[in-house]
Parts: structure tokens; sequence; C-alpha cells
């Protein structure tokens, strides 16, 4: 682990908001030396079959920003998701910071583009978020430097994000008893998630690996915060020296078996616009159905 600045003597406090709809975890992570912090994914509610937008997931991360008088600096996202709405620009107009993603949120911008049928309107240059992270570029929180580490597999855009002993792995990895995640989505690729998942095993034994989703397999308590040690020892997809084509083959024939995520279509269209929903001709509120384009 020449490559990065890892730096485990820094202990980030990591407070996780699970949001039962979409199964994420969302984090406030705050630099032990001072006030300032970040969000991890964040949260828009949507109900889908009505159409309606609330921000209840987000009103409680600002609650408790402002109770603990903190500074937020960044609103990072550890890919475009495609099973929940973030709320970066809501978070962002009541308590500031900056949003970052992976750089190549492009890759993605012009895929979906496509696929929703966007006009040349539609910026498929990453422009609507503050940041774009490259492989091994730093940011401070605070006191505290991180990092982002390149990822692909699970997208062409995933990136985890290493603040001090704390690593936010997103989808590139579950729970131990969970594996890993999907790699059917366009660009995805088994292959690339293998490679990613062996990086973030190199980091330090002790580093914290904190999820974005967990499903509570067999019917356990929900959980989102295990190790290096831990996922190198017990994950069911990686762990225990499993090969890359092992994982490859169990990958591609589970990854045929799944449906679509429910809320895959609102989800693109706004994560792809760092959170903004888009809009229609007279500038409202507005998502499309692509018919049998996914």
């Amino acid at each position: 682990m020449t490559d990065y600045p890892v730096n485990i003597t820094v202990k980030p406090e990591v407070q996780a908001f699970f949001d039962e709809a979409t199964n994420t975890i969302s984090y406030i992570v705050k630099d032990p030396s001072s006030k300032s912090c970040a969000i991890v994914d964040s949260v828009m509610d949507i109900d889908y079959a009505a159409g309606r937008i609330t921000f209840d997931h987000a009103d409680e991360l600002i609650r408790q920003i402002e109770a603990q008088g903190l500074k937020l600096e960044w609103i990072i996202e550890t890919h475009v998701h495609a099973d929940h709405l973030s709320a970066a620009p809501y978070l962002q107009e009541r308590l500031g910071g900056k949003i970052g993603v992976g750089s190549k949120i492009t890759v993605v911008q012009n895929v979906f583009g496509k696929v929703f049928n966007e006009g040349t309107e539609f910026q498929r240059d990453g422009s609507q978020f503050d940041a774009l992270f490259e492989d091994g570029d730093t940011y401070m929180v605070g006191n505290m430097q991180c990092f982002a580490m390149y990822t692909p597999g699970h997208t062409p855009a995933c990136m985890v994000h290493v603040m001090g002993d704390a690593a936010f792995v997103g989808d590139t990895l579950f729970m131990p008893d969970g594996g890993s995640a999907r790699c059917d989505f366009p660009g995805g690729s088994a292959e690339e998630l293998y490679e990613s998942i062996m990086k973030v095993l190199a980091l330090p034994d002790e580093t914290r690996l904190f999820m974005c989703h967990d499903y509570g397999p067999g019917g356990r308590a929900i959980a989102w915060e295990t190790s290096v040690a831990e996922q190198k020892a017990a994950n069911i997809h990686v762990g225990q020296g499993k090969t890359k084509e092992e994982f490859v083959r169990f990958r591609t024939e589970r990854d045929a078996q799944l449906s679509m995520p429910k809320l895959i279509i609102p989800s693109l269209q706004v994560n792809m616009r760092a959170g903004e929903v888009p809009t229609d001709k007279d500038g409202n509120p507005m998502l499309k159905v692509p018919v049998n384009g996914l």
C-alpha cells in the first residue's frame, strides 16, 4: 500500500444512519481534531408510486450536524447509485460543502444519457459536481487527510474513500456474510470488481470498513461495520483466498438471476445529475421511464 497515503493512526468519529426503505447506510464522518465533517452516501426519500420526494433522512443528518456544531466540508458519493436517490444538493443548500464523485462519472453520464434520451442540454462532463476524483487524489476534512481509491466493477465510476483508519466502500463490498455487489449494470465487470476488492483488502488489517448497504442475510440484525481482517477471513465471495476465476464464475451466475433494483429508473436520472431532479421544458420536476431500455 505504498501508492496511497494510508494513516490508520487517525481515527475519525463515524455516525451511521440506516434507511430502511432502501437498506442504505449514510455516514457523518468527523475529523477527530476539529469540528469538520463529511457526509458519505446520503439518501433522498421517494415514494415512486406517488411521484413524491421528501427529505426525512437528510433532515436527520442536518439535525445531527447542527446539534453537534459541526461544519460540513464534503458530501461524498461513492458511485452513481442505482437503488436510492442522493440528497446532496439539499444538504449543500442548507449546510454548504463540496459534492464529490469519481471522475468516471462521465462514463455513466454518457451511457445513461442515451438510455434516458437526454438532450444536448444535459452535460456529460461531470460539471454537476464540485470535485471529480482520480485514483489516489487527496482532500482534507478539517485536519484529516482523506483519499479516493478507484474501485470499478460494480460500476465504472466506483471509488472507496479512505479517511484515517476508516474506509467507505460503497458497493464494492458487503458485510462478510453478504459478499459483494452485482456487476451486470452497463460498464460493470466481475473481473474488475475482484481486482478492486483485492485493492481494498490490501489496506492494513485493522482498517475499519463501512458498507453502503446491508440486507441482514439470514435474518440477522442490520450491520455496517467490519474490518479488512474480517473480510479476508470470512467474506463468502472472496475470503479465504478465493481465486478470481471462482469469483467471476459465481458472480456471473448469480447476477443472471437478479432482478433490477426497484428504484433504478429514478435513481440513475437523479444521481448522474449530482442529486438534482431533472425537469421538463417548463422547468417542472419530471422523471422518464425508458421502455425496454435497461
